[in-house]
């Protein structure tokens, strides 16, 4: 972990580890530390944050980073799955009142403030364990399976952190979490290939005479064009299938939604203007057209005006 270290850390703080109790002052440093230094994205949008926010969104993020990394970052699956065990373990002992970790002394305080579910929180579990597992999915509602565990949880997490989280809320958070995802997935084929996994639904692959050859050989043709625009459609139809949810949250909220679903929607743009061929190069947003979308979020929402339609 940039700014960190996920193996030093285990010595320190891994399962067998007999930290010193650690004030709740310092592991609210910890979570602070680990989200400021890890993702520049995270830190902008931090700025954005009601100042009282700051900190609850700091604890998530640490537990996802946490998580994360033990599922991607050693390179050993069977120690992976064990590590996820001893964090759910940890999970269970934080809603319990008996955390030791850092990331869990601070998350308990964020649990207790804003009455979390534990569910969300096991749900991102169950998708990291499956990651070790699985590494291709057959049908897109598969797929769509595994967003409502790898993506969805923490959309509606924020919801609860916004004190504003409804059956309606937490449907179109879903839509916009999943289609975020989607993106990402369609933006990381070459690298997820590279890394052993396939997101691309395998029943679509054969739809469009996309075989495994190709795959193995990372062809762009005219089959995978039409695959992969098959699938940026269904992550832009997520995406702005969440659009009503700027509208029904509290304002500060509202321009982070906007900010997620204009992002998404811009590097589905990305993946457009290379005509899908996402293997020669990955698609990227500018931090030119990022600071451009911030900017236009950002004054429609001093003014009070975003779009009832997603742009």
């Amino acid at each position: 972990m940039p700014g960190t270290s996920v193996r030093a850390d285990l010595v320190l703080y891994g399962p067998g580890s007999r930290p010193a109790p650690l004030s709740h002052a310092a592991a609210r440093a910890y979570c602070r530390r680990l989200a400021r230094s890890h993702y520049e994205n995270f830190t902008v949008a931090s700025w954005l944050l009601p100042g009282e926010l700051r900190q609850p969104f700091y604890n998530l993020y640490a537990y996802c980073r946490w998580a994360d990394d033990l599922a991607d970052e050693l390179d050993d699956p069977s120690r992976s799955r064990a590590l996820l065990d001893w964090w759910g373990e940890a999970l269970v002992a934080c809603f319990e009142g008996r955390a030791e970790h850092p990331v869990f002394v601070a998350l308990g305080e964020t649990i207790r403030e804003f009455d979390l579910p534990r569910e969300p929180f096991l749900d991102l579990l169950v998708a990291f364990r499956q990651d070790q597992v699985v590494r291709r999915y057959d049908r897109f509602e598969d797929l769509l399976d595994y967003c409502r565990c790898s993506a969805n949880p923490v959309g509606r997490l924020v919801l609860h952190l916004g004190r504003c989280c409804n059956g309606e809320r937490a449907a179109l958070a879903d839509s916009v979490c999943t289609g975020l995802q989607l993106a990402n997935f369609w933006q990381d084929v070459a690298r997820d290939w590279r890394r052993g996994r396939v997101y691309l639904p395998q029943a679509d692959c054969r739809r469009h005479g996309y075989d495994e050859a190709m795959l193995a050989r990372e062809e762009y043709n005219g089959a995978f064009r039409s695959l992969l625009e098959e699938q940026v459609a269904r992550a832009e139809a997520f995406l702005c299938g969440g659009w009503p949810l700027v509208a029904a949250v509290p304002r500060w909220l509202a321009l982070e939604v906007a900010l997620f679903i204009r992002g998404g929607l811009a590097v589905l743009a990305a993946i457009r203007r290379q005509d899908y061929d996402v293997w020669s190069q990955r698609p990227v947003v500018s931090k030119l057209r990022k600071l451009r979308l911030l900017a236009a979020c950002w004054w429609q929402r001093h003014r009070g005006t975003f779009p009832h339609d997603a742009p």
